[in-house]
């Protein structure tokens, strides 16, 4: 049997690093179910990186509140009519022996955007539930997300230290009678990156080593959502490890900067306000030159003002404590994100224009049917020359018609 299963737990008390997360979870599924309130909200989002516990923690929760769980993933529930096949009969059906029932929805984040209708379909089921909903999601911040966001309570499940996975590690394998160097134990915890399943199963394959000295325990690649690498910037020392800090955030270096830019005043005042701006200004500086010199080599100094630079421009540690809420650069980055848009259809167009031998003006004119004709034939979009991007564009364009 695998470990991860043997010991995964059956009560609150043997949840490790998630402890405040639990109790929150089970005092939403309790006044859920007794609260008939007409406004009141019927599900809760657990998210966190992957192997933090959000599944387990569910399953937990409906053993202590003595609930039935009925499990579906959203990676299955492609779209509308599936949604309605399996989740509504799951919502409606009376629980034979438990007090209550709870309906997880694991990794709702895997409903894709061409999933037509999916994630709207899902919301309206939660607004009809009878029964508190429980969703469980990696990226809880992806622009997907953005309609489950208004609808429900949110927990997050931070990754685990180290120190306390090693702890747990070490439990298991007492309670499995084995014995492994002390060194090994650290670098399998480390290695985790707060992936507690990850480092299990680590443990597992290394205990059944004759040697688990010679296993190589490959560290894991995880992104990075955008509040908690902007947390690093702004709240850790200026220290060498943190350049890298924004290289795991799936989001592109333009839209990181209006992010930085956006809550630069949260965290900093007089003197260090001044210098933080300074430094976001060669960092612009930089971008320009790339874009319109090709000078791709600054890239370097571009990520280094932006990391090392921003976080050297406070001057007191004491200022490096405390939560900060950090805010979406909503009104600028839709602007942004317009630009981008924007970019990419006069790219196309222009493109198309030269192919074709006609002006921008009617390129532009006739963008709706050069749409449809790129998308019925992709042979089309290669003699066009069509990057990655603007294929991409083109394809969401239309899915959206």
């Amino acid at each position: 049997m695998q470990w991860i299963e043997k010991y995964r737990p059956k009560r609150i008390q043997g949840i490790i690093g998630q402890k405040q997360a639990a109790e929150k979870v089970k005092a939403f599924v309790q006044s859920s179910q007794i609260d008939d309130r007409p406004n009141r909200k019927d599900a809760l989002v657990l998210y966190g990186p992957p192997g933090t516990g959000k599944t387990t923690l569910a399953y937990v929760i409906a053993n202590e509140t003595n609930s039935e769980l009925f499990e579906l993933n959203a990676s299955d529930l492609r779209n509308k009519k599936r949604l309605q096949e399996v989740l509504r009969p799951a919502i409606k059906q009376q629980s034979l022996t438990k007090k209550g029932k709870i309906i997880l929805v694991d990794e709702a984040d895997g409903i894709t955007g061409t999933d037509r209708g999916g994630m709207k379909e899902l919301i309206r089921l939660i607004d009809n539930a009878p029964c508190p909903v429980i969703v469980t999601a990696n990226d809880y911040w992806s622009k997907k997300m953005a309609p489950l966001r208004k609808k429900t309570e949110r927990v997050e499940l931070k990754e685990i230290d180290y120190k306390t996975i090693k702890g747990l590690l070490i439990d298991i394998l007492k309670k499995e009678n084995k014995f492994i160097d002390n060194q090994i134990l650290t670098q399998i915890a480390v290695k985790a990156r707060g992936d507690l399943r990850a480092a299990i199963n680590d443990l597992q394959t290394a205990a059944s080593m004759k040697e688990p000295s010679a296993a190589d325990f490959n560290e894991r690649n995880k992104e990075t959502d955008i509040f908690n690498a902007l947390k690093k910037v702004f709240k850790m020392p200026p220290k060498k490890e943190i350049l890298g800090v924004f290289d795991s955030v799936n989001m592109p270096i333009d839209e990181i900067i209006l992010w930085v830019e956006k809550n630069i005043p949260k965290e900093y005042s007089g003197k260090d306000l001044e210098r933080a701006y300074d430094v976001l200004s060669k960092v612009d500086l930089f971008k320009g030159r790339i874009y319109k010199q090709q000078y791709w080599r600054f890239l370097v100094y571009e990520n280094a003002l932006l990391t090392y630079g921003i976080s050297a421009s406070k001057s007191s540690s004491k200022n490096r404590y405390g939560f900060t809420p950090y805010k979406k650069p909503s009104r600028i980055l839709k602007i942004w994100m317009n630009n981008q848009r924007t970019i990419k259809k006069k790219s196309i167009a222009d493109k198309y224009a030269k192919y074709c031998h006609i002006g921008r003006k009617r390129a532009l004119n006739e963008f709706p049917v050069i749409k449809q004709v790129v998308v019925s034939n992709p042979k089309i979009a290669e003699e066009l020359k069509l990057t990655d991007e603007e294929k991409e564009y083109i394809k969401s364009f239309v899915d959206v018609q």
